[in-house]
């Protein structure tokens, strides 16, 4: 059964991910080598932004040009949604003009009510409980520098945020063993971590050093995401052992990867030594957002196969 929407990895069985990345791989082989793939010409997506973006705006309008569409920029602040109209209303307009929506916001429910009441594909390009799109491109960079994903040792380490979330999710998923280190009262959403319990190898403590042994990759994001800039001094002596630095790769797998979402703030979540011999992964990864968006652009829009 094809894809309708990309809400949350939740929602996609292992195949489908997998599909996912192998779609994603052959994309960027294929562009490296000039091999063009117009598949959406005479389609838009439409990309909602209630938060700022660097790379989810970018990557987006770019994937949709290498496939021969469109994309427009949808500022909340230009847009009715933005001044009280209902996302169902919003949702149902957009389905008459668009092929495809990608919404970048805080709540995760907004997401799931355009997909509810629309009648095009909905992507999720962040919301405060999950980030699929980036750790689809996570996923692929670990299989681009590991060779495979099951029985990898994930460690992420830091706040339990949207990206401990999906994390998990793919990780687990993907037959990855996942360790995460946060704070106490700090920690990932609790369903889905005993859901991760329930079905592979997860271990969740404040212990980094506990969390890293043996990590095949290292990976972490700021203390203090988007709309959390008030807590961001207390975040500071909160968080200030859990950092990405030389101890904690002692720790891992003498040839473990370092990843991390981006932005950085090194001298926080991790060094600059550390990010610094650990930039060709972390860039990589932040090329692979294009190649696995587009990949789901693929899935999502497409009336054709590659």
């Amino acid at each position: 059964m094809p894809l309708k929407h990309l809400l949350k990895l939740a929602d996609l069985s292992t195949e489908e991910i997998l599909s996912i990345l192998d779609t994603a791989d052959q994309l960027k082989s294929d562009k490296k080598k000039g091999i063009a793939h117009p598949i959406l010409k005479g389609k838009t997506l439409g990309m909602i932004f209630r938060k700022s973006s660097t790379r989810t705006r970018v990557s987006f309008e770019v994937g949709m040009y290498d496939l021969g569409g469109a994309a427009l920029f949808l500022s909340s602040q230009d847009l009715q949604i933005g001044r009280g109209e209902p996302v169902q209303d919003t949702a149902r307009v957009l389905s008459r003009y668009l092929d495809g929506i990608m919404i970048r916001t805080f709540d995760q429910e907004e997401v799931e009510a355009l997909a509810e009441c629309g009648s095009i594909p909905v992507i999720n390009g962040l919301t405060d409980y999950c980030h699929p799109c980036q750790v689809l491109a996570d996923l692929m960079t670990i299989r681009e520098f590991k060779g495979s994903l099951p029985g990898k040792k994930l460690c992420y380490i830091g706040d339990g945020n949207n990206m401990a979330n999906s994390l998990i999710v793919g990780g687990i998923k993907t037959g990855m063993k996942v360790a995460v280190a946060c704070p106490p009262d700090y920690e990932p959403d609790q369903e889905l971590m005993q859901w991760a319990s329930a079905n592979g190898d997860f271990l969740c403590t404040p212990d980094v050093a506990q969390a890293a042994e043996g990590a095949d990759v290292l990976y972490t994001d700021v203390w203090a995401s988007m709309g959390q800039e008030g807590e961001a001094e207390e975040r500071k002596k909160i968080f200030k052992s859990y950092q990405i630095n030389d101890a904690v790769l002692a720790k891992a797998a003498d040839d473990a990867m370092v990843l991390h979402c981006l932005p950085a703030h090194r001298e926080e979540e991790i060094t600059a030594k550390v990010f610094e011999a650990h930039a060709k992964e972390i860039f990589e990864e932040a090329e692979n957002r294009l190649h696995a968006q587009k990949a789901v652009l693929v899935k999502l829009m497409a009336d054709q196969s590659l």
